[in-house]
């Protein structure tokens, strides 16, 4: 089989959740098909010349979206181009005619190359693209491949949110995305969900259940498998959480709800304990966070010094959708894992055996 997969998320070395799913999709359907890569991540942010090799190693072929090279290419051809759509953008007529631009690209290529799916990795973001190449060529057979049920992601907040500025944008953000749901789960052939909590969701959107499959967060083990050394200066006994964070972000939450609920006991049961936070945006989300007990170490190149090296991982999330790539990885390192009973939805895991689940800061 010819696949062609393309993706608004890819980063090598894959960091963090969404690259980790899309790196090791991509790792394993090489191994059972003819994998065609296209990025919809610009260069740099992709990871520059080595993550351009690898990926070239792994697929057949790797290229860009149109939209993504116009913005990094220097040749005379892309500098006239950016000219016009910089003309355009100004009409407020670019976002439409880069993603015509991108659709007319993909089916190009399906037809040069004899491809027989287009595999959208993180299809739950990508409903403009896969609406657009549906639109042109309603024959092509197209995979969704969700990480999550998005609209969850979206709406699991309300309970949090006290500004009504905000609780409508949130209603509003998740109705838009159980509309775009439904209409991929019956646009594409295949849907796929990372759970059986998630493929029960994407099923009840569509009459025909054999559309939807379940395609679950995996990892490879063997980056797991080695001894690694502690960053320099590192203190133990520790306590490790590590996430993308931001602004009303579940990691945000998260942290905050240990930071101030949950740490405060630990101390006090074991003085001497410290604590790392670990992760993009984490320095500036949780700028106001000061105690000698707790680093907050920001994007890491690698969070493996911090995770093998610790003594207790925790999932502390109230709101989120998907498998957590946090629990895997403790998992892959033999650490010891605390989540929530949400942190740990959708994985074949029970409490007291595989891991320890607590909803409240005294447990």
């Amino acid at each position: 089989m010819k696949i062609l997969f393309t993706s608004p998320v890819l980063e090598h070395p894959a960091i963090g959740g969404p690259a980790l799913r899309i790196e090791n999709s991509i790792k394993a359907l090489s191994q059972i098909s003819e994998l065609h890569i296209v990025s919809g991540i610009d260069p740099v942010n992709l990871g520059g010349q080595e993550a351009e090799n690898y990926f070239k190693e792994i697929g057949q072929e790797f290229l860009y979206l149109p939209s993504i090279q116009c913005r990094f290419e220097t040749s005379f051809f892309f500098k006239v181009k950016r000219k016009i759509y910089n003309i355009l953008n100004k009409l407020h007529l670019r976002k439409i005619d880069m993603l015509m631009e991108d659709a007319k690209f993909l089916l190009r290529y399906v037809k040069r190359n004899q491809i027989d799916v287009i595999w959208f990795g993180y299809g739950n973001i990508s409903y403009d693209l896969i609406n657009a190449v549906k639109k042109l060529n309603h024959k092509i057979k197209t995979v969704c491949d969700t990480d999550s049920v998005w609209s969850r992601f979206i709406l699991r907040e309300l309970p949090y949110i006290q500004s009504e500025k905000r609780r409508k944008k949130i209603e509003e953000e998740g109705k838009r995305k159980e509309f775009e749901e439904e209409q991929l789960t019956n646009i594409c052939e295949v849907t796929t969900a990372v759970s059986s909590v998630d493929s029960k969701y994407y099923g009840a959107l569509t009459d025909k259940k054999d559309k939807v499959h379940i395609f679950s967060n995996v990892l490879d083990l063997e980056k797991y498998k080695k001894d690694i050394q502690p960053p320099k200066n590192f203190k133990k006994p520790c306590i490790y959480l590590a996430g993308s964070f931001g602004k009303n972000s579940p990691m945000e939450q998260a942290a905050r709800w240990v930071l101030n609920k949950v740490f405060p006991i630990v101390k006090k049961y074991k003085p001497d304990v410290h604590f790392y936070i670990v992760g993009q945006e984490s320095q500036e989300t949780l700028s106001d966070v000061k105690d000698d007990n707790i680093t907050i170490m920001g994007m890491v190149d690698s969070v493996l010094p911090y995770l093998k090296n610790s003594d207790v991982a925790l999932v502390p999330l109230w709101f989120e959708s998907g498998t957590r790539f946090k629990i895997l990885e403790a998992a892959a390192c033999g650490i010891p894992i605390v989540s929530t009973t949400l942190g740990a939805e959708g994985l074949d895991v029970e409490n007291g055996k595989d891991l320890l689940i607590a909803d409240d800061p005294a447990s």
